[in-house]
């Protein structure tokens, strides 16, 4: 009962400070990567609460972890569900593989949690083993029959995501190419993207661009906040097609190399991982919280206003995943990869994207120790005493945040949304 209460209350604290801190992004459908590699993460259900205050429709793991998937049941929530690298060949291989997958994996999920995609591998192709890159299409198609059999091809698409290292060159934009040594691989790939009508998937990182060459990579067309009214930017010397932010002139580059392999008016082009971290090395130039906050808040914008790129076809928006929810405690490497999370493990914001967030108080083991001075969530020990926090007081703080109008009408309302969460959860515990 403790454990159980104690998650409630972090789960609603975590929705407050989403709703908070970042901006509206209801017009669009933002896509966020939800990663688990760490050990001090928060449990599903509340990582749920605070993509529904987000309004992060569209979320893309890296596994299918049934407990994720079990806890944004009939949440609306679009997912993206990866198989790991290590089963790509048994896919490959083992005709009983994929079905096998897809019982245990997809089938008890579906539909009261929406899957609508299912990524075989990441990076394959430019990952260098000469096995994945020979299995990773059988794997695709053997995963889609699979799928097939159980009528489930017009929900759940079957792609893989590519790094930017599939390229021979990328600028300008128009002048890409695919590298030849991949042609044999990408071809039949993009054969099989166009006829399962599936899109092809790019993590595309500006922020690397910025870090192997700080003196001559401009920091703020990298950030999307190049002004092209006044002529800055990048102009394609080929199309005149000008460029105010390097995250579409590198998508426009994978959308020419995809025509010049004959496929590009039939292929969709998702953005399925890009970010900016917010601490680095000392030889990591531009890993900074500010610079962080201003390339997801400015990517944000943009996919809320529906943007597109230059090169795009007309009316197509950008669909685009940030990296990442959380920041990851165990990713290898250097000290970015484990700073790329829009919020810490304890559902406080990494940085801030623009819109000032109330403080947020309270102590261990759901006993608070803040105060409700400046409009902050309290989580103070209520009825169980010992036990944790009660839920009468919680909720008491968050109508008084509303009812005092402490924020914008947006937050208000997800406020409100929050506070009829942790009533359900509450009532249903009580049961």
């Amino acid at each position: 009962m403790a454990t159980t209460r104690l998650q409630l209350v972090l789960a609603v604290a975590f929705a407050v400070a989403a709703a908070v801190i970042l901006p509206n992004l209801s017009a669009t459908a933002l896509g966020v990567n939800y990663g688990q590699v760490a050990d001090n993460l928060p449990p599903p259900q509340s990582a749920a609460l605070l993509l529904r205050a987000l309004n992060a429709t569209k979320i893309k793991l890296y596994d299918a972890d049934a407990r994720v998937l079990a806890a944004f049941a009939n949440s609306g929530a679009d997912f993206t569900v990866g198989l790991p690298d290590r089963l790509v060949p048994r896919l490959a291989a083992d005709p009983s593989a994929a079905p096998a997958w897809v019982r245990s994996n997809i089938l008890p999920h579906i539909p009261a949690t929406s899957i609508t995609a299912v990524t075989v591998g990441n990076e394959v192709l430019t990952g260098g083993d000469d096995v994945m890159l020979r299995s990773l299409l059988p794997a695709m198609q053997s995963l889609h029959a699979a799928l097939a059999a159980c009528n489930l091809t017009s929900r759940v698409s079957v792609t893989t995501a590519h790094s930017l290292a599939v390229l021979s060159s990328s600028f300008p934009p128009s002048s890409a190419a695919f590298r030849r040594d991949l042609l044999p691989y990408i071809t039949p790939l993009l054969a099989f993207l166009t006829k399962t009508n599936s899109p092809f998937l790019i993590n595309a990182y500006p922020y690397f661009a910025y870090k192997a060459d700080p003196d001559h990579v401009d920091l703020n067309y990298v950030l999307f906040e190049s002004n092209s009214n006044s002529g800055a930017g990048v102009v394609d010397p080929a199309t005149g097609l000008r460029y105010d932010n390097m995250l579409h002139a590198q998508v426009d580059a994978v959308r020419a190399a995809i025509c010049k392999a004959n496929y590009g008016k039939s292929v969709e082009i998702v953005v399925s991982e890009t970010g900016w971290p917010s601490r680095g090395d000392g030889d990591e130039s531009g890993a900074s919280p500010e610079n962080a906050a201003r390339y997801n808040g400015n990517l944000m914008r943009m996919v809320a206003e529906g943007k597109g790129t230059p090169a795009a076809p007309q009316g197509e928006a950008l669909q685009v995943y940030v990296f990442a929810l959380f920041n990851e405690d165990l990713k290898p490497g250097p000290a970015s990869e484990r700073h790329y999370g829009l919020f810490k493990p304890d559902g406080s914001p990494a940085y801030d994207v623009g819109v000032k967030a109330p403080a947020i108080g309270g102590g261990g083991k759901g006993r608070g120790n803040g105060t409700a001075g400046g409009g902050g969530l309290v989580v103070a020990e209520g009825p169980g005493g010992a036990d944790g926090a009660g839920p009468g007081e919680e909720v008491a703080v968050l109508g008084k945040l509303v009812h005092n109008r402490c924020c914008s009408h947006d937050v208000r309302a997800a406020l409100v949304m929050t506070m009829l969460q942790w009533r359900f959860a509450v009532e249903e515990e009580s049961e």
